[in-house]
């Protein structure tokens, strides 16, 4: 295929036409460069495992176990990959979290929310930021934004989607009595440019506003956070991320876009499969996820009946396998 991108002829196709063809030489380029990593680490430790045999380095034994975990990595995001197929899985995501109603246990458990995908971040994508925070008043957070970049993030993190509830022994009852919270997570995918959407000036309402987050010594000096309200759609997104308004605007803007355009995909599908549209529907109340921390531990997602008793590599970020779970019910489910 870079054979062809490389005549003449190529370069006079229509743009949507090259655009595709550009997209799909850069994919099948990342999984060879992929796979050409997990054979030279599997050759490495062939080579380290036999100098192993025939005298003892401590030294060299944890750099194979190093490795044998990087070669896992990969080969999980190769199974992962497998079953990433539609049009908008390869892009970078956009996550927000907001706590249910509860006050402080809400906002203390959307606080556990972002720092779980804090962490998978740190660990399956190339970059993390936030975009937007708002602090709760006594502890946790009112709402956050993540932008979070790397192959496939959307596809994988699409099935995070949904009503999260969580039980525990609350911290901030001084009765030691359990407390059930909630708190909504919505992805949508970063679009690149060249997925058209329209968005009319006249149905966006505008507002300036002083950045009330952490973020250095410009925070609170100007008005330069952006809120923007999509009027016919009631769709409110903001960023307060950086210095300049002009862009935190922009950021905005891509925000808002990315969930028009994912209210356009839900439209789209609600009528192709209206069956489909109702199990897939994220609407208050409708929770995908539960998180057990007392009388027992237990994580259960309710769509693919994935479960597990280990609570705290789930909230320390390992959720590859309810997200490989979930991939694989959706998937069984189309086929």
């Amino acid at each position: 295929m870079e054979f062809i991108a490389s005549q003449d002829s190529f370069w006079q196709k229509p743009n949507e036409e090259r655009t595709e063809s550009l997209r799909k030489i850069s994919d099948i380029k990342s999984i060879q460069d992929r796979w050409q990593k997990v054979q030279s680490l599997s050759l490495d430790i062939e080579s380290a495992v036999e100098l192993l045999e025939m005298e003892e380095d401590s030294d060299l034994l944890n750099e194979v176990e190093q490795q044998l975990k990087d070669v896992d990595k990969l080969i999980v995001h190769f199974e992962l990959n497998h079953l990433l197929g539609g049009p908008q899985d390869k892009c970078n995501a956009i996550l927000t979290i907001n706590p249910g109603a509860g006050g402080t246990e809400s906002m203390d458990w959307a606080s556990m929310l972002l720092r779980m995908y804090k962490r998978w971040s740190e660990e399956n994508a190339e970059k993390v930021s936030v975009l937007d925070y708002q602090a709760g008043e006594e502890a946790g957070v009112k709402s956050v934004t993540l932008s979070i970049e790397g192959d496939y993030t959307y596809g994988k993190l699409k099935t995070e989607s949904g009503i999260h509830r969580l039980v525990r022994l609350s911290p901030f009852d001084t009765n030691k009595r359990r407390h059930t919270s909630f708190a909504s997570v919505f992805v949508y995918p970063d679009i690149e440019d060249e997925i058209e959407v329209e968005i009319n000036e006249g149905d966006l309402r505008i507002d300036k506003f002083r950045s009330s987050g952490a973020g250095g010594q410009h925070v609170n000096v100007t008005d330069s956070a952006i809120r923007i309200t999509h009027l016919p759609t009631g769709i409110v997104v903001q960023c307060q991320n950086e210095r300049s308004q002009h862009k935190n605007k922009s950021t905005a803007m891509k925000m808002l876009k990315a969930a028009l355009f994912r209210m356009e995909e839900e439209k789209r599908q609600a009528e192709k499969d209206e069956i489909n549209s109702q199990k897939l529907d994220i609407s208050w109340g409708s929770q995908v996820r539960s998180y057990v921390l007392h009388p027992y531990q237990m994580v259960k997602d309710h769509r693919s009946g994935y479960e597990t008793g280990d609570t705290g590599s789930i909230l320390d970020g390992q959720l590859n396998p309810i997200i490989e779970a979930m991939l694989t019910h959706l998937a069984t489910e189309e086929s």
